[in-house]
């Protein structure tokens, strides 16, 4: 089963739940899909890890045969491609190795090569295998070393928590594509209603099962529990504020395996979250 968790900003909690849910399972692989920031792997800190590299194709032009006739460049929808000072121009940064530049050319006068974008880590964390997907510094987009951490990550017999990137861009929407349930992380704040929505409205275009988990929960005023009630969204959990555990996640540890308080919390959160996915799987079979 695959489970995503999604915030609609950085800092809301999606790590912490992804990570801790993960620990909770009696056997899981968690996915850190949060290519530009990764951190799930400080909490669990992996052993014997292995590293592959991710590259992606980029056209590379051969100006003794090409006849300038700028048939690739009017081509590109992505302006990867410039025809100045009678040579094709390319741009890596916003090319998306679509290929179709070196299909059209009637010269055949382009060609690939591989540029290194980032990399996929794994390694093992007691109950947990942790796959962490790392792009690298400049790169515009996450989306080829995404599509490789899930590709890969298909023959897994393990429930898989994907820890997703923050917001709703195509980074997010590759993330959830194959997930078989949502988990929408939210903060107690009017700001954090509008964050919400955004994933909200994301998983509903992709009609997927979901619930909410409200994090930092304070016994008043919540807009974000106001909101689930209005939407009938389904409150998952309500995870307090509380700086005890602030604290044990400031210092890179794994609540459910330093206290068994917040184990308890996650064993019921998982459970939960395991019948909400198995019985919307059953009622679209």
């Amino acid at each position: 089963m695959r489970i995503a968790v999604l915030s609609g900003k950085g800092g809301t909690g999606k790590t912490f739940i992804s990570v801790n849910l993960a620990a909770t399972a009696p056997a899981s692989v968690y996915i850190d899909c949060d290519v530009e920031e990764p951190n799930g792997h400080l909490f669990y800190k992996p052993q014997n890890v292995v590293s592959e590299r991710i590259a992606v194709k980029i056209p590379q032009v051969d100006s003794a045969l090409c006849k300038g006739c700028r048939t690739c460049v009017n081509f590109c929808k992505f302006n990867a491609l410039a025809y100045a000072v009678n040579k094709v121009i390319v741009f890596d940064e916003v090319c998306h190795s679509c290929g179709g530049c070196q299909l059209l050319c009637p010269q055949k006068a382009i060609a690939e090569k591989e540029k290194e974008i980032g990399r996929i880590e794994r390694g093992l964390s007691g109950n947990v295998r942790v796959v962490t997907g790392m792009l690298n510094v400049g790169e515009a987009s996450g989306v080829p070393v995404i599509k490789k951490l899930l590709h890969n990550s298909r023959l897994e017999k393990e429930d898989m928590i994907i820890d997703c990137p923050p917001g709703s861009a195509c980074t997010v929407m590759e993330s959830i594509k194959e997930a078989d349930y949502c988990i929408l992380v939210a903060e107690p704040t009017i700001f954090g209603v509008h964050n919400l929505n955004m994933v909200y409205e994301l998983v509903k275009l992709f009609q997927k099962p979901f619930g909410v988990v409200l994090n930092k929960y304070l016994e008043e005023d919540n807009p974000a529990e106001v909101f689930c009630q209005k939407n009938q969204i389904n409150i998952l959990e309500k995870i307090p504020f509380d700086m005890e555990l602030g604290t044990l996640n400031s210092n890179g540890q794994i609540a459910v395996r330093a206290d068994s308080k917040y184990k308890s919390l996650f064993q019921d959160l998982w459970c939960t979250v395991r019948k909400e996915a198995c019985d919307e799987t059953a009622s679209h079979t």
